[in-house]
């Protein structure tokens, strides 16, 4: 097998994975990469900077698989930036979806689901999507996802809704300059990194009941407006990627108990399934 060097991105971080022949596969990480959210000088100058190979490593090919990779012009922007910055003409680019199907699916039949920073599915059917829900995007979309829940425990701090506890929570944690908290979100990059990085707030507090309802929430939001749109989803398995995903998988399992739908794997992420999936396909 060749050197391979396989790319597994979302809006918050990149996990990089450099496959050779019988040599132990060496693992990376940076920040994440999406063409929507970055130019192609500004994915250039994160590939320059934070990606860090072992000197004299000769690339064969590249496969990188991203959040906001699947549209024609993004893909080629992404292709653009991949070539200049490493000398090689074999370079795939794929969307996200692809990479949680090949990773969770593999050959199999089934609903695929991405709970990260963002959140997106589809429905395979064993080598490719067949059918797939419109991703809105951080702005208008997203349910489920940490940037839809970072939003709701905002607006829940902000609105005064959250009680004495989570409200001081909030404040400790982020502080209590709403304006300053608005900048960040309407004037600095990144906006969907940000408002995710509030679900913390639900992870360490589990159990308070405003916590629970804002989990259950959003992840109804998404079975709502996404799973359910797939009439597959009613007797193929439903998989489901992210860091989202594994946080609030119990939450996952229950919903999917009370719909009478059959829970596949939940990871957190893609990667390891991808390394097997193309170790296997080489």
């Amino acid at each position: 097998m060749s050197t391979l060097l396989l790319a597994e991105s979302g809006s918050t971080k990149t996990d990089w994975c450099l496959i050779q022949k019988n040599k132990k596969p060496l693992q990376f990480k940076t920040s994440g990469i999406n063409p929507y959210l970055q130019s192609e000088d500004d994915i250039l100058s994160l590939l320059k900077n934070e990606l860090n190979l072992p000197k004299k490593t000769v690339i064969d090919r590249i496969a990188f698989y991203g959040a906001g990779a699947g549209s024609d012009v993004k893909r080629k922007e992404l292709t653009r930036a991949l070539k200049k910055r490493f000398d090689t003409k074999k370079i795939d680019v794929e969307s996200d979806l692809i990479a949680a199907a090949r990773s969770l699916c593999g050959a199999n039949k089934g609903i695929v689901c991405i709970l990260g920073t963002g959140s997106n599915s589809c429905y395979y059917n064993g080598s490719q999507i067949k059918e797939k829900q419109a991703s809105l995007g951080f702005i208008a979309g997203d349910e489920g996802s940490g940037n839809h829940m970072g939003k709701r425990v905002l607006q829940y701090y902000a609105y005064n809704t959250f009680d004495t506890e989570l409200h001081l929570y909030f404040e400790q944690q982020f502080g209590k300059d709403l304006p300053a908290i608005l900048h960040k979100i309407y004037r600095e990059p990144f906006p969907n990194r940000y408002l995710a990085g509030f679900t913390k707030l639900l992870i360490e507090n589990r159990g308070h009941f405003m916590v629970e309802n804002i989990i259950e929430d959003c992840l109804n939001d998404f079975f709502h407006h996404h799973i359910l749109k797939y009439r597959q989803s009613w007797k193929l398995p439903i998989y489901f990627t992210g860091s989202i995903a594994d946080a609030f998988k119990d939450v996952i399992e229950d919903i999917c108990n009370q719909y009478e739908l059959e829970l596949g794997t939940i990871s957190k992420s893609p990667i390891d399934g991808l390394i097997k999936y193309h170790k296997q396909a080489n």
